[in-house]
């Protein structure tokens, strides 16, 4: 029950970092938009690293014990490519409005350009189906972060910090439109926040929902589910919007360091 609750908590954690992506569009005189490339290049480094290493070996290992080895390797195969399935078919279904191009134009205007692209009603549906966007994508990366956590808290803890990061520009993409719509800095930051609580929802239904059902086969394919959506993140959100904010080698940069680290911390643990 301790691993439950603390998992829940690094969710939850996860999952409101989107408000420091609403802060930091308004609030820090200058987005470092290096250090953020950076920055997600490592997300997406640790995430793809721990899925493709630790977290697909584990669930492997639990559906052989399970059932068979052949048998165990198949499903943790379906396991994996099924998590990307699901996570291609949200992809097309809703897709995602993020464009980390509005960061710079903020920095860029003047106070006058400010006030003169504030209070326009026709932003306002941007930044709603953004948000609303944003959430949907939040509901398995809530799930993942999740069931990681139960599984292995210290694992939990890096994919934790590495969504983390990850959402912090999706906060930024929320807020910016909502600050064109409405001129509030409050109501940016709290739409900004609001779309991050997506997260521990899917934590939450997704544990109700699996909870009566949980067998092993089942929490190995889930598991390995896991490993395939956030191998997907990384490749189709992570690395593109690091190179989006900053240079192409930087995001390389980060994505290498966040493999090094995972690997250092996965050798020491």
């Amino acid at each position: 029950m301790n691993n439950v609750l603390f998992a829940f908590l690094l969710t939850l954690f996860a999952g409101l970092s989107t408000g420091i992506g609403g802060a930091i569009a308004f609030f820090a005189k200058k987005t470092n938009t290096k250090l953020l490339s950076i920055s997600l290049g490592f997300s997406a480094g640790v995430m793809i690293y721990v899925s493709l290493v630790e977290i697909f070996f584990e669930a492997q290992e639990i559906l052989i014990e399970a059932t068979t080895e052949s048998r165990g390797e198949l499903l943790t195969v379906i396991g994996f490519f099924g998590g990307m399935l699901l996570i291609m078919i949200i992809d097309k279904l809703v897709p995602s409005f993020e464009n980390p191009h509005e960061v710079r134009k903020v920095e860029e205007m003047s106070s006058q350009e400010k006030e003169k692209h504030t209070k326009d009603p026709k932003l306002m549906r941007v930044g709603i189906f953004t948000a609303l966007a944003i959430a949907i994508h939040n509901f398995p990366e809530g799930l993942a972060t999740f069931l990681a956590a139960v599984s292995d808290p210290v694992l939990g803890v890096s994919i934790a910090i590495a969504i983390a990061i990850h959402n912090i520009p999706e906060g930024i993409a929320v807020s910016v439109p909502i600050y064109y719509a409405t001129g509030s800095r409050k109501k940016a930051f709290i739409y900004s926040f609001l779309s991050g609580l997506a997260e521990p929802l899917g934590a939450i239904l997704g544990f109700i929902i699996l909870h009566s059902i949980m067998n092993d086969v089942l929490f190995g394919m889930v598991f390995s589910g896991v490993a395939g959506i956030m191998v997907f993140i990384s490749i189709d959100e992570l690395l593109p919007t690091a190179r989006t904010y900053g240079e192409h080698h930087l995001s390389i940069y980060g994505l290498v360091s966040g493999m090094a680290i995972m690997a250092i911390s996965l050798l020491i643990i």
